[in-house]
């Protein structure tokens, strides 16, 4: 995988050789920037054997700041300020969530710094609920979001284009170095208008080995949206012999442009190691139901009704219904 992904590297700097030769014409171009925020909040009440769980939460917020210094480079800074697990709802962290800088001529597009992976990007942006549920990679841990490297990304048709990225490899909240490296190499294809397919794969090692497949398909029209993934890794957090793999499907129907209703169903399994008897990730394998509707009353804000239904594997683990009205503040 490390020499497909110095060949992507050579291809990628050819290819940017080539197209800095050509004129680009900023004559038009003036400098600009603006600032982005995006604040995410909710109410939910969880219902686990016959018990109710009311609660009001700001989850996070991510502020930052956006700049185009030339047609072809870019930058960005956003900080994520995220509600701390465990600890009172008025504790929160904050993150560098991104810090990097962008070349991206269309033909190439670069990143080096704290970065937007690109692992299951495509999956979060057609999906598109980010701010109600993540996606399936990162909600069960397989991936981050954010992670401190360099991506590249050769777009070889209008159709076809191939990403590779070198990674910490532990995401953007815990960005120190130590002797782990994620290389990965992803393959996205339109093969007929609105159809999307991904493959994916990655790997990284320090004592035990982390391998990672993912294949994604997806339909994205003008009223409706479709996707189903397959994922799977072998040693997940670099820990010999604790594998996982899951599905996940959705779907999102516009009713009109105020209004749409969406449906998501994960499954996530993890092996039982030898000597044991039960999965060695029991405590988050099972079932997730979600479905809901969304409602743009004006642009900037989406306030989503659903409902969750989380069903554990093991037996001894009650199943979860949630009521949830989330709420989502972005400029």
């Amino acid at each position: 995988m490390k020499k497909l992904f110095i060949s992507a590297i050579s291809i990628l700097l050819i290819s940017l050789n080539a197209y800095s030769q050509s004129s680009v014409s900023e004559v038009a171009f003036q400098p600009n920037g603006k600032p982005l925020v995006a604040i995410y909040s909710d109410f939910r009440e969880d219902i686990q054997n016959g018990k109710s769980n009311p609660a009001f939460e700001l989850t996070r917020s991510q502020l930052g700041y956006a700049y185009n210094f030339s047609p072809v480079l870019s930058g960005k800074v956003v900080f994520d300020v995220a509600s701390t697990p465990g600890l009172k709802p008025s504790s929160f962290t904050a993150y560098v969530y991104n810090a990097f800088v962008e070349y991206n001529n269309k033909l190439v597009t670069m990143n080096f710094g704290v970065i937007p992976t690109s692992t299951f990007k495509l999956q979060e942006s057609t999906w598109g609920k980010r701010y109600l549920l993540k996606s399936y990679q990162d909600l069960y841990g397989f991936s981050a979001s954010g992670d401190l490297g360099a991506t590249a990304k050769l777009q070889l048709l209008p159709q076809l284009s191939v990403d590779a990225q070198i990674l910490n490899g532990e995401g953007y909240k815990s960005v120190q170095s130590d002797s782990a490296i994620k290389v990965a190499v992803g393959l996205t294809l339109q093969p007929i208008k609105n159809v999307n397919v991904r493959v994916y794969g990655d790997y990284m090692k320090k004592d035990a080995a982390q391998k990672t497949f993912n294949a994604f398909l997806s339909y994205t029209g003008k009223s409706l949206t479709i996707g189903g993934e397959y994922n799977y890794q072998e040693g997940n957090k670099m820990v010999s012999g604790h594998n996982l793999s899951g599905v996940s499907f959705f779907g999102t129907y516009k009713t009109s442009k105020k209004v749409s209703v969406f449906a998501r169903y994960d499954n996530l399994t993890s092996n039982t190691l030898s000597g044991a008897s039960n999965p060695w990730n029991k405590s988050n394998d099972g079932q997730l139901y979600v479905a809901g509707m969304e409602y743009f009353p004006v642009k900037g804000v989406t306030i989503a009704p659903n409902i969750r239904y989380t069903d554990p594997k093991l037996a001894s683990l009650k199943p979860t219904t949630s009521l949830m009205m989330n709420v989502y503040l972005y400029f």
